[in-house]
């Protein structure tokens, strides 16, 4: 991790030091949003005498959708929530923690006031120079949060966690892990190996497979239910499409004014700098010998003519930046520590500052490039709000006339009708199975469920799918069959060219590896057999292997081998590979010693939380849990249309 990475992670760990506090069991207290005309105080889930609110789960749910904008900004938005299933997460984790709480009290463990305030007195957030804040800033850092925060609501929260805690000590107490079992989960961790790795294709053998008709009609016969074509239906649908509404949708002048005021932010580039730095480490050191050095090299930063990259090659312990001249990049406000940030947003482009002190040690920054906060102006952002506020209003307005579609059709003469009413076409659709998708209207799990479900005459209410809101009602179903040979030539052919290939994949792989056992010079020979050879870095279990990824098989063979050794050829997903040990790096007793506490806890711990899961499983079997999902829809509404994912990036602040 580069030290713009520690210092990012560090102004994060600043920013979010109250979390633990405040969260408790996670709930942290945040604006609500509008929760569809649920009530905050009306009841959600209810475990024995414990209920859940509206706004209980509404807050848990922000403090979730906040950290994914947080880790993946604008890549994630709160339809993908959704998609995720995070709501019944989250509603589901509030269940489990009102069942602790329950628990605890069914065997008689309280908290007093007294274990409260000890808890509080010894939290870090509340602690400054290893003495308490003084009650006056304790409830102000509660106050400051938003919304506020009450005493009486912060400690109740708190009450409740360690009411929990105490359960969990007492059921998982006795849990402890050996020595040997340390020392063995260590090695297995972090012994490595360096692989040489000869993978092959099934592809390369697919010209080499002939296929006859004897062949087709053999693994037909041998494989008939394989190839049964399964139950299909078709439906007559009635689509109410968005993007028809959305055609009509009109934008007054004054709507896109309105919104541009409330989310001027969005429209907002803040300030950024560009800067380089050069930085010594006090950890460990002598804080005026590092600081006489840091002078020394401040006044040859200084003069005329320094070349400051070059300084910082040379004498930054940054290691992630120093091989860059020190290059930080871009960063705005809020991604530094504060003394960091003040200095680089002070200095204009070409500056460099005097001595900056943070928690790492001494900098010295120069200003590369410094770019001021800029707004776009309405004019220029006006056609992508008018887009926006067209599909929030045509998703409003489909809505709203699906809703009253669904009031006036109870027959499939009625969705004719009403259909023709609003101009809808009704469509008949072809069959289709259960996980095909159905005609023109594509995917659609929540019609494909139905159609294989409802009578004959029956409507369903109105469903969404991705291009707006159907309405459905059965036309024709197709039973099961078993087809002939001649419906299915083309899947039996393709099964038949795959397992020919594997097996000659296979003989030739086996053939391969014989040969480079023997072999004196194993490049060489993988060379003459046609192949080229892959190396690895050094890899412990788990790693990640060219062309083929993580492989438990492979990992099993090489960590029982000596270096030299060639395994047998394995089968992998993508094929074959045979591999060589190159290089072993192994565990040292030393090294398990250093290691053992921190593992120790680590293991004891996963034991812990396994067996209280388990205990806990069992113990709601004992609770009365009410959990009203027809509340939770009222909150979150209809499940959206499963979204297109992006490429997943690296989380901000991940080691």
């Amino acid at each position: 991790m580069t030290m713009l990475d520690r210092m990012r992670r560090h102004r994060n760990l600043l920013k979010w030091s109250l979390a633990p506090l405040i969260l408790a069991f996670g709930a942290f207290f945040v604006p609500t949003n509008n929760t569809a005309g649920a009530a905050p105080d009306q009841v959600l889930a209810q475990v024995d005498d414990e209920t859940i609110t509206v706004a209980a789960f509404q807050r848990r749910y922000n403090l979730q959708l906040q950290q994914y904008r947080g880790a993946y900004g604008g890549q994630i938005n709160e339809q993908m929530l959704r998609q995720l299933g995070i709501d019944q997460q989250i509603l589901q984790g509030l269940v489990d923690e009102q069942a602790m709480v329950a628990e605890a009290r069914k065997r008689a463990f309280a908290v007093s006031d007294t274990e409260v305030r000890q808890r509080i007195l010894s939290l870090p957030a509340f602690m400054e120079n290893g003495q308490f804040i003084g009650e006056t800033r304790y409830r102000q850092l509660l106050s400051a949060q938003n919304p506020p925060l009450s005493t009486r609501e912060f400690e109740d929260q708190l009450r409740r966690a360690i009411l929990a805690e105490k359960l969990r000590t007492s059921v998982t107490g006795w849990v402890s892990v050996n020595d040997d079992e340390v020392a063995q989960e260590y090695r297995r961790r972090n012994e490595k190996v360096k692989l040489d790795l000869v993978p092959l294709a099934p592809d390369q053998f697919r010209s080499q497979v002939t296929v006859s008709d004897a062949d087709l009609q053999q693994r037909f016969d041998a494989n008939k239910e394989a190839y049964r074509i399964g139950e299909k239906r078709k439906v007559k649908y009635a689509l109410l499409e968005v993007e028809k509404v959305r055609e009509a949708v009109q934008v007054p002048d004054a709507d896109v004014e309105a919104f541009y005021t409330q989310n001027k932010a969005q429209y907002t580039t803040e300030g950024r700098v560009r800067a380089s730095h050069i930085l010594l480490k006090t950890e460990g050191k002598d804080d005026a010998t590092v600081k006489a050095k840091a002078e020394s090299l401040l006044a040859q930063a200084k003069a005329p003519g320094a070349d400051f990259a070059a300084l910082a090659k040379a004498n930054s312990e940054d290691e992630g930046s120093a091989v860059n001249g020190g290059d930080l990049n871009y960063f705005g406000r809020g991604q530094m520590v504060p003394e960091f940030e003040q200095a680089a947003f002070s200095l204009k482009a070409g500056e460099v500052s005097d001595l900056v002190k943070t928690t790492f040690g001494y900098h010295i920054i120069k200003v590369i490039d410094s770019q001021p906060e800029a707004t776009r102006p309405v004019a220029e952002v006006k056609p992508e709000i008018v887009e926006q506020l067209k599909w929030q209003k045509a998703q409003q307005e489909s809505e709203q006339i699906a809703k009253a579609m669904e009031a006036s059709i109870k027959t499939p003469a009625d969705m004719d009708r009403v259909a023709a009413e609003r101009g809808v076409t009704v469509v008949d659709s072809p069959l289709f199975q259960r996980s095909e998708p159905i005609g023109a209207l594509g995917v659609a799990p929540d019609v494909s469920q139905r159609a294989f479900t409802m009578k004959d005459g029956e409507v369903t209410p109105a469903l969404r799918v991705s291009r707006g809101w159907v309405f459905a009602t059965p036309s024709g179903k197709q039973d099961s069959y078993l087809p002939q040979l001649a419906e299915v030539t083309d899947r039996v052919r393709d099964d038949v060219v795959k397992d020919k290939a594997a097996a000659l994949l296979k003989a030739r792989a086996s053939a391969i590896a014989a040969d480079l056992r023997k072999a004196p010079d194993f490049a060489a020979a993988v060379k003459k057999a046609g192949y080229e050879v892959k190396t690895t870095e050094l890899l412990a279990r788990g790693g990640s292997l060219p062309d083929i990824g993580p492989n438990p098989e492979v990992d099993t063979a090489v960590f029982a081998m000596t270096p030299g050794s060639v395994t047998d050829a394995i089968t992998t997903s993508t094929g074959a590979v045979i591999v060589r040990v190159a290089e072993r790096a192994d565990v040292t007793d030393a090294q398990i010693a250093e290691g053992r506490d921190t593992l120790r806890e680590e293991l004891a711990n996963q034991r812990r939380d396994r067996f209280f899961s388990a205990y806990m499983a069992k113990a709601k079997t004992g609770l009365k849990i009410d959990v009203k999902q027809d509340v939770l829809t009222q909150i979150m509404g209809p499940m959206p249309a499963a979204p297109a994912f992006p490429a997943p990036t690296s989380v901000p602040g991940a080691q």
